[in-house]
C-alpha cells in the first residue's frame, strides 16, 4: 500500500509531470506555392528595367516601397501589441502561418524597391544633382541602406530562427516569443524609418 500511495501515474509522488510540448501545426519553412509568384515579380522587374520605360520602373519602386512601408508599420505598431498579449500556443499557431510568408515577401520587396529606385534616379538624372541638393540623395542612401541591412540581416535571421525552432520535436515557446518580439519590434523601427524616406522622396519629387 505504501508503494501505491507513493506513486502517482507511474512516477514518484511530489514529482511534477513533464509539461507536454506545445502543439505545432504542419507548415513549410519556405512556402513552395509562393516561389513562382516571387519569380514572376522579379522577372517583371527585370523586364521593366530592360525596357527603360519610366512608368514601369517608377511603378515597381512606388508599389514595392509602399507595401514595404505599410507592412513594417502594420507589423510593428498593430500586430506587435496584439502578439505580445497572445498565449504561447496562439503565438506558435500564428507564427506557422505568418512567418513563412514573410520569409519570401520581405526580401522580394527590398530587392524591387532598391533596384527600381536606383533606375528611377538614373532615369531622372537625380544621381548627377550637385550639392547641396545631393545631400537629400545621400540621406536617402543612408536611410534605405540601414533599413535594407536590418531587413536582411536581422529580420530574416530572426524569421528563420523561429521557423527552425518550430520544427523541433519540443519547440521552446518562450524562445519563440522572444524571437517574435525581436522581429516585430525591429519591423516597427524600420517602419518609422520609412517615414523619413517619405519625407525625402516627396522632397525629391518637387525638384
Amino acid at each position: 500500500m505504501a508503494t501505491e500511495a507513493g506513486v502517482v501515474g507511474g512516477r514518484p509522488a511530489g514529482v511534477p509531470q513533464a509539461a507536454a510540448p506545445p502543439a505545432v501545426p504542419a507548415f513549410e519553412i519556405v512556402p513552395i506555392a509562393g516561389i513562382p509568384i516571387v519569380a514572376v515579380a522579379l522577372v517583371a522587374l527585370v523586364a521593366a528595367i530592360v525596357s527603360n520605360k519610366f512608368w514601369a520602373i517608377d511603378f515597381f519602386h512606388v508599389a514595392a516601397g509602399g507595401v514595404w512601408t505599410g507592412i513594417d508599420l502594420f507589423v510593428g505598431l498593430i500586430l506587435g501589441p496584439i502578439i505580445g498579449r497572445m498565449s504561447i500556443q496562439a503565438r506558435i499557431e500564428f507564427s506557422t502561418r505568418f512567418m513563412p510568408k514573410m520569409l519570401l515577401l520581405m526580401p522580394t520587396l527590398v530587392t524591387m524597391t532598391l533596384a527600381a529606385g536606383w533606375q528611377v534616379a538614373r532615369y531622372t538624372g537625380d544621381l548627377a544633382v550637385a550639392y547641396p541638393d545631393h545631400w537629400w540623395l545621400t540621406a536617402s542612401y543612408v536611410v534605405v541602406g540601414v533599413m535594407s541591412i536590418v531587413a536582411i540581416g536581422i529580420l530574416e535571421p530572426a524569421n528563420l530562427a523561429v521557423l527552425f525552432e518550430l520544427k523541433k520535436p519540443r519547440p521552446n515557446g518562450e524562445l519563440i516569443g522572444k524571437l517574435m518580439k525581436r522581429f516585430i519590434y525591429t519591423a516597427g523601427i524600420t517602419g518609422i524609418m520609412q517615414l523619413a524616406t517619405l519625407v525625402i522622396m516627396t522632397r525629391l519629387a518637387t525638384w
